[in-house]
């Protein structure tokens, strides 16, 4: 039951930072590496870069996870070079939230960092 609260709270949390970085288009630069990540995470892409004007997200997916590390330079990693266009920001990063508890963690040490800096910021 203990779990299951926290999964709803990360899930929930994320959701709402979610929303607040789509809100206002001048602050998409300040959440570009939030966004980024969710993306990587969802696709196990190696390169993302995001057109917020031309509603469009460029990435090179990686195909076999055995080639790939990400200390070591290797040209030989097969990627799939993706170029999708979204209509919503808000729902299409909403949509690749997964659920599973490796991503659950992966999500509350996005939300402890963006915390973290947010209450940096404050004190300043």
């Amino acid at each position: 039951m203990e779990k299951s609260k926290i999964r709803e709270k990360v899930l929930m949390e994320l959701d709402n930072l979610i929303s607040v970085s789509c809100k206002d288009p001048k602050r998409y630069k300040k959440f570009n590496r939030l966004h980024i990540a969710l993306l990587k995470k969802h696709y196990n892409a190696a390169d993302v870069t995001i057109d917020y004007h031309r509603n469009r997200v460029e990435m090179d997916i990686i195909l076999d996870d055995k080639m790939f590390q990400a200390s070591q330079v290797n040209v030989n990693v097969p990627t799939l070079y993706t170029n999708l266009l979204f209509l919503n920001l808000k729902k299409f990063l909403k949509s690749c939230i997964d659920k599973d508890p490796k991503s659950l963690g992966f999500y509350a040490q996005i939300l402890r960092s963006f915390h973290q800096k947010e209450n940096q910021y404050t004190l300043a």
